[in-house]
């Protein structure tokens, strides 16, 4: 019987080594190291934690690095905005102001789209908020284990900054209608009638399903280019109209601005007259031009006479613009200080001469650039920090893996070398049980072959 223990003992003994040597683990059940199976499965479920912890963090800055790339481009952007807005405000440009400005405009879009493209804009602002990037290896997952990137602040379209409004003009956008504008519903059509000093001349944008205010003002503003105007939204969401020279514009129908409202180019220097036939004279510094105007002359045919003798007696920066839709009134509007005098048969109107112009559309929008650009700095700042943090997070829990590993494995797996030392000890043993085994069962027949004799 004491063969036997020892025998199933030492068969124990072997199956456990065996078991060990071709598991590679110390601990296969929790009878082998009970304590020491829970401290192990607490390391390993940090390392599983961990491990998605960076596959999160990888990903985390994957995305800022989207962002990255697009404030990148929209910086480049705004450097060109700059070059334009400068070489625009200088009073010896002699090119066209309008094309500078359709370039400039046209940055503005590009900017709004790409910075809907990285949802750091109002139209998407997916990733204008606290981003939250799980790593893990905190005290809980409350503490110490999430790395935040607060681009709550981000935004980056032309209104967050401070573009939307700005122009490359030498004249301030006039604002038409008393609300922000609205898409023209589908199937409507709103006119624009549009007097410049080359004449009258009328666009229409016709509403379409899935129009917005910003697709409806590209295709407008590809129809007044023609006419050196540029159509825009204010800071209030109100239609804004920009130009360098002399314009009126009336709207019929509505959408983008409510039917009936009319804008002259006020913001240069303007003076509105009533006329009937009669003379009169504008002086622009130095230069005087004498005007005549004969009777039975309509309002179009009274501006191409003004403008005519006011660029044949040398003053190419006054310019005549009908604003009264057949009523016999008149707009002389100029980028310079201008007087009327003399008049004979015309009278002056409730506009006022303005100062001396000076440019404050392009100065104004180089500061506006100026401090886009600082705007743009920050939250480029807020990106790059974080894209830091979360590579320095990255490896830390790189670090933690390799260590909760190394923990885990000095618990739980096996000693190979000691292991193989023991089976070969259990194979002995059981090899000496089963020998001693045999011999104490002989002992009882050497007793019965006594007694036999006996």
């Amino acid at each position: 019987m004491i063969a036997a223990v020892n025998l199933n003992n030492n068969n124990n003994f072997q199956t456990n080594t065996i078991e060990q040597l071709t598991s590679g683990y110390r601990i296969n059940n929790s009878g082998d190291d009970a304590a020491g199976l829970a401290v192990a499965n607490g390391y390993a479920a940090s390392v599983a934690e961990l491990t998605q912890g960076v596959l999160n963090g990888n990903q985390g800055v994957n995305t800022l690095q989207i962002i990255d790339g697009g404030l990148s481009n929209i910086s480049t952007m705004l450097n060109r905005m700059q070059t334009l807005a400068t070489e625009s405000a200088t009073s010896t440009f002699t090119g066209n102001r309008a094309t500078l400005n359709d370039e400039y405009q046209t940055l503005i879009t590009e900017i709004n789209r790409e910075a809907g493209n990285i949802g750091l804009s109002s139209a998407n602002a997916s990733n204008a908020q606290n981003l939250s990037v799980y790593i893990g290896g905190g005290a809980d997952a409350a503490t110490g284990s999430t790395v935040n990137v607060n681009l709550a602040n981000g935004l980056v379209d032309a209104t967050a900054l401070g573009l939307a409004n700005t122009s490359v003009l030498a004249a301030t956008p006039v604002t038409i209608g008393s609300a922000a504008a609205v898409p023209i519903t589908a199937g409507t059509t709103e006119t624009f009638t549009v007097n410049t000093a080359s004449g009258l001349s009328t666009f229409t944008v016709t509403g379409a399903a899935g129009d917005t205010v910003a697709t409806q003002l590209q295709d407008l503003n590809s129809q007044l280019s023609s006419v050196g105007v540029t159509a825009s939204l204010d800071k209030n969401g109100m239609l804004a109209f920009a130009s360098g020279s002399a314009f009126n514009i009336a709207i019929t129908g509505a959408g983008l601005a409510a039917g009936g409202e009319t804008g002259s180019n006020t913001s240069l220097n303007t003076q509105a007259l009533t006329y009937a036939a009669g003379t009169f004279q504008v002086t622009e510094g130095a230069t005087t031009a004498n005007v005549s105007l004969a009777a039975g002359l309509t309002d179009a045919q009274a501006v191409t006479s003004i403008n005519a003798q006011l660029q044949a007696a040398g003053i190419a920066d006054v310019e005549a613009v009908d604003t009264s839709a057949g009523g016999g009134a008149l707009s002389l509007q100029g980028g310079n200080t201008f007087t009327v005098s003399n008049a004979v048969g015309v009278t002056a109107g409730a506009y006022t001469n303005a100062t001396a112009g000076t440019d404050a559309g392009p100065a104004a929008a180089i500061d506006a650039v100026t401090a886009a650009v600082q705007l743009l700095g920050q939250v480029q700042g807020y990106v790059g920090a974080g894209e830091n943090d979360l590579n320095y997070a990255i490896g830390l829990a790189n670090s933690q893996i390799t260590n909760f590993s190394a923990t885990e494995s000095s618990i739980r797996d096996a000693d190979v070398a000691t292991e193989a030392a023991n089976l070969t000890k259990a194979q002995v043993l059981e090899q000496a049980s089963v020998a001693a085994m045999a011999q104490a069962n002989a002992a009882p027949q050497a007793i019965l072959s006594l007694l036999k004799s006996a």
